[in-house]
């Protein structure tokens, strides 16, 4: 991985947990969807606290392994997601056999490594025919407030890749990249869109003063948009995935 921010989720784990959403089954199922004939080995790749693992384990017969960076977020991962093996590595550096998965999945995670490194690691430990898959969940900033939500908590290297012109890199051994896109909402307190800030990379790095002025400016907008206490707000989403063939 590529920048130190990659690694500093741990420090928020439980805001990670309380804060991020969870992926749509259906967008994870469209990434696994053509997957070698019997093929069941999936590794979720800077896997976190779960959040997409959670999703992983849903499909049929699967066997999921997680990989993280962080052993915080592996931690995190055991609690949530019970029996899951878990392994300390990154996408360019996998503890994994070569040739030993039919799909290796990534979440939140591909702006932060080496594309190329990456795409040769994972093509290492994939079988022939089988698949390299990338999700986003992407708050949707058609939303004037949630724009101004984003503005106020600063963009992150995520959204700038997914809302490019190009959208993410994945190289050989992988081939022609497929797109898929969802559109869902997810009703959230204020606390839990403050969990959501807190375990951005921007803001665990930031010094306490920006952070605090962060803060107050989305206090000041939940009050603009009559988010009380005890109420909830719908946030939008567009979840983004990508899929590619190993060759």
């Amino acid at each position: 991985m590529t920048d130190d921010r990659a690694t500093s989720f741990g420090a928020e784990a439980g805001s990670y947990e309380a804060g991020r959403p969870e992926y749509p089954f259906e967008a994870v199922a469209w990434m696994l969807e053509t997957m070698p004939e019997g093929g069941r080995r999936v590794a979720d790749v800077g896997a976190g606290t779960g959040k997409l693992t959670r999703a992983l384990v849903k499909a049929p017969d699967a066997e999921v392994v997680a990989v993280d960076p962080d052993p915080a977020m592996l931690a995190a991962l055991r609690e949530g997601v019970p029996g899951i093996p878990t392994f300390v590595g990154t996408a360019e550096r996998l503890p994994l056999p070569d040739a030993s998965v039919d799909a290796v999945v990534l979440g939140q995670a591909w702006h932060w490594v080496d594309p190329v490194a990456a795409s040769a690691e994972i093509g290492r430990v994939v079988r022939p025919g089988g698949v390299l898959g990338l999700i986003w969940n992407i708050r949707d900033e058609r939303v004037e407030w949630v724009r101004r939500l984003t503005e106020i908590m600063h963009s992150s290297p995520a959204e700038e890749m997914v809302n490019g012109p190009t959208g993410p890199r994945i190289a050989e051994p992988f081939g022609s990249v497929e797109t898929g896109r969802w559109e869902w909402t997810r009703p959230m307190t204020r606390e839990q869109l403050h969990h959501m800030a807190s375990s951005r990379s921007h803001l665990i790095t930031a010094s306490e003063e920006e952070r605090a002025q962060i803060r107050r400016g989305m206090d000041a907008l939940f009050d603009e948009v009559g988010l009380v206490d005890g109420s909830t707000v719908d946030l939008p989403y567009v979840t983004t995935a990508f899929r590619a063939m190993r060759g």
